[in-house]
């Protein structure tokens, strides 16, 4: 039996990669959201913060450390039933979603606190002293000065649940990685195993360029 060629598998490969950006793109979005929130949180109750308050950072560290110390194949295993209430079902991209951005939303929390961390204290203080309310500071003051930072974070994330897609294929997430695994690994196809590499590859190549190239626009306007 005649294995398929390189150039025979990509319109299968593109069928994966459609699937791939689907559950990237859309466990990335919610991740944004959901890190943004969670990371000023961290940021805002921390003992130097803006709104200190011990047990709050102590109970969110917990959760979102407790999170990030899960391997991603354990913890889609552990996510099963919250991602079949959700979806509906356990398999598919849109199923893989669900632990994707479980997955990464500790990762960017954490990512954001830094980046807010890194604000200089004496624009806070001049806002503080012009009467601004904490929402005020974090919106004019905390997030448009950290926004380099947080847009170099937003571009490791991405890369990141890339990554995690091509894991989540190979318990029935689809995308690239289970393209790898059945045209390639379990035919002992090497050719198509390496192109789907390639790819995969020159993606995350590609947004690493954009996310660098974005950031060093927003470090020159500064």
């Amino acid at each position: 039996m005649n294995q398929t060629t390189w150039i025979e598998a990509l319109p299968e490969l593109a069928e994966a990669l459609g699937q791939t950006a689907w559950m990237t793109l859309g466990s990335f979005l919610i991740t944004v959201a959901v890190g943004l929130g969670l990371g000023v949180w961290l940021r805002l109750s921390s003992p130097d913060g803006l709104r200190p308050n011990a047990g709050v950072y102590q109970v969110l560290g917990v959760i979102v450390n407790l999170t990030r110390s899960l391997p991603f194949l354990i913890l889609m295993i552990v996510l099963i039933p919250l991602t079949r209430l959700i979806a509906g079902t356990a398999y598919g991209p849109t199923a893989a979603i669900v632990p994707l951005a479980v997955g990464a939303i500790p990762f960017y929390a954490r990512v954001v606190e830094s980046a807010l961390r890194e604000v200089s204290t004496g624009k806070i203080e001049a806002a503080q002293s012009m009467g601004s309310t904490t929402g005020q500071i974090v919106r004019k003051v905390l997030l448009p000065e950290s926004m380099p930072g947080l847009v170099a974070g937003g571009t490791l994330t991405l890369v990141t649940l890339i990554g995690y897609s091509t894991m989540a294929g190979a318990i029935g997430g689809g995308g690239v990685g289970d393209f790898a695994i059945r045209y390639g690994y379990q035919r002992f196809n090497t050719p198509v195993l390496l192109e789907s590499v390639i790819v995969l590859i020159v993606i995350v190549q590609a947004i690493q360029m954009v996310g660098d190239a974005i950031v060093r626009s927003m470090n020159h306007k500064r």
